[in-house]
């Protein structure tokens, strides 16, 4: 790409390229942004202010499908796909022909203004690759967004990615602009990263992660709950504790593991921590980011009331690029959950867009009913208690192709069942298939009130043609009650609305009207 001139703007050094219009730097960027998982409502409320553009509401952010089925969110575009990095499985590599090109701040801000003037979008999702340095890049991102919000007085929904291996004080002055901030962790394990993402390393990614952690605990403290609120994760553990939920699943006989309760220091589970420093070194600079935190919180937090993060922060592991295990995968979802507070773990099919001896071969496609299967098992381990050791072990460590996660695990721990509905906690009827967290409620909050029925429990949201397997309603059963696995699980099986290859490898492939059958080709 050709440079016409460099400029200076708000402070910042800002590339401007030759012979292309904004229109086809929205084409090349909201491309190059789409495999970047951003399928989330905003998790921020905020109501409109006379003198100031737009507002955020906490589930209102609205989703569009790219034709690869990939979820769409907000405005979502790089601020420049240019990248001194070289990671194998990226489109942006910096080995790969493409076209280029990079907004300015000034573009960028233009451009959301002017589709949230026109109903198109309900905010901003903004990722980058890295152009000349991380501290460079990270710079025009700050410029941008404090343009947003100080001069164009923009108070609608802003995620940011924050640029691995910036300078600290430059992710802190962002968190203070974004409502959610995310830093991705792309692959699971240093050995992936090292052989796909070399100019990555996890020091870098975990090191803003524990960051934005750190800024929105202080920014809650100084501000109220304006500083983001903790994740669903963190709600349902510790209800879950408190409740002995890991006193009564967490053992042997259920999971067939030697995991021990969450506490017991022996506990099982992927090291995340970041690279030591020796105690001096740390003790200063966690000194000198408190420092920075509070004069940044002098000069914008209390000025604006925004909080840090106040949606909190998420990150995206990029699934089947690397050989690793679903067991492996929900485990360090689970650490990543425990250890920094995220609000989402997102995953993302790989997709081959690069050809590497390192990739993968993808012969069916993306893996998109693995990254179905992990969704819906982070769904268990963030609302309904469950943890990943109880999903998954060493011994079984893929989720089951047929069967979502949660039934999965109910066929093979029979004995937790039937569980009888008018007395069963909130914790033990989340454990039944077709029972939600909804509908379990309402069967603690209708019992206080009596006794009812199997279409009493449809009309509260219960899933009955899961449900009937598991439960008793008064002593009753719906139909004949077999607590036998394997008639369980094929009568589950035939309640499943099944991808076209799976149903014709259990089922055989429905002949054309046209086909011949094999033996009459024979034949003839």
């Amino acid at each position: 790409m050709l440079f016409q001139c460099l400029t200076v703007e708000g402070g910042c050094l800002v590339v401007l390229e030759e012979g292309l219009s904004i229109e086809q730097k929205l084409e090349i960027l909201s491309d190059a942004a789409k495999y970047d998982v951003a399928c989330t409502s905003s998790g921020m409320q905020r109501e409109g202010k006379a003198g100031e553009i737009g507002n955020s509401v906490a589930a209102g952010i609205c989703h569009s499908f790219s034709a690869d089925g990939r979820c769409i969110s907000l405005l979502k575009v790089l601020f420049t796909n240019e990248c001194i990095f070289d990671c194998k499985y990226c489109i942006n590599r910096s080995s790969n022909d493409v076209p280029r090109a990079s907004f300015t701040p000034r573009e960028l801000c233009e451009l959301t203004i002017g589709f949230y003037k026109r109903n198109y979008i309900e905010g901003l999702f903004l990722s980058s690759g890295i152009l000349h340095t991380p501290d460079y890049t990270m710079e025009l991102i700050c410029e941008t967004l404090r343009m947003l919000r100080e001069e164009y007085h923009f108070r609608g929904y802003i995620h940011c990615k924050a640029i691995p291996g910036a300078n600290p004080l430059l992710i802190e002055y962002a968190g203070w602009y974004a409502d959610r901030m995310s830093v991705n962790l792309e692959l699971p394990t240093n050995e992936g990263l090292r052989s796909l993402a070399p100019n990555k390393t996890r020091k870098n990614i975990l090191g803003p992660m524990r960051q934005i952690q750190d800024g929105i605990a202080e920014s809650r403290q100084y501000l109220g709950m304006k500083g983001g609120n903790h994740s669903a994760f963190y709600f349902t553990k510790k209800a879950a504790t408190k409740a002995g939920i890991e006193q009564r699943f967490y053992n042997d006989r259920i999971n067939g593991s030697n995991r021990k309760p969450e506490g017991d220091k022996k506990s099982e589970e992927p090291k995340l921590s970041e690279e030591k420093k020796i105690p001096e070194e740390k003790e200063k600079a966690s000194l000198q980011k408190t420092s920075n935190r509070l004069s940044l919180l002098e000069q914008v937090g209390r000025s604006t009331g925004r909080g840090f993060a106040a949606a909190g922060q998420s990150t995206q592991m990029i699934i089947g690029a690397t050989p690793e295990t679903d067991y492996q995968l929900v485990s360090v979802a689970e650490a990543l959950y425990r250890k920094f507070d995220l609000k989402r773990v997102f995953y993302s099919a790989f997709v081959k867009v690069n050809e590497d001896s390192l990739l993968p071969d993808l012969p069916g496609g993306p893996p998109l009913l693995r990254e179905h299967r992990l969704y819906q098992a982070d769904w268990l381990m963030r609302y309904y208690g469950f943890a990943a050791g109880e999903l998954l072990t060493e011994a079984r460590p893929n989720f089951n192709a047929v069967l979502d996660p949660k039934c999965d695990w109910a066929v093979h721990h029979m004995e937790l069942f039937p569980v009888e509905v008018l007395k069963a906690d909130y914790f033990l009827l989340l454990r039944v298939p077709g029972i939600g967290p909804k509908s379990a409620k309402r069967i603690v909050e209708a019992r206080r009130s009596g006794s009812f029925s199997f279409d009493d429990l449809k009309r509260m949201g219960v899933v009955l043609k899961r449900a009937q397997y598991f439960i008793t309603c008064g002593g009753k059963t719906l139909g004949r009650l077999c607590l036998e696995e394997t008639y369980v699980t094929q009568s589950l099986i035939l309640n499943e609305k099944l991808p076209k290859n799976l149903q014709d490898a259990l089922y055989g492939r429905q002949m054309s009207l046209f086909e011949l059958p094999a033996f009459s080709a024979v034949a003839g």
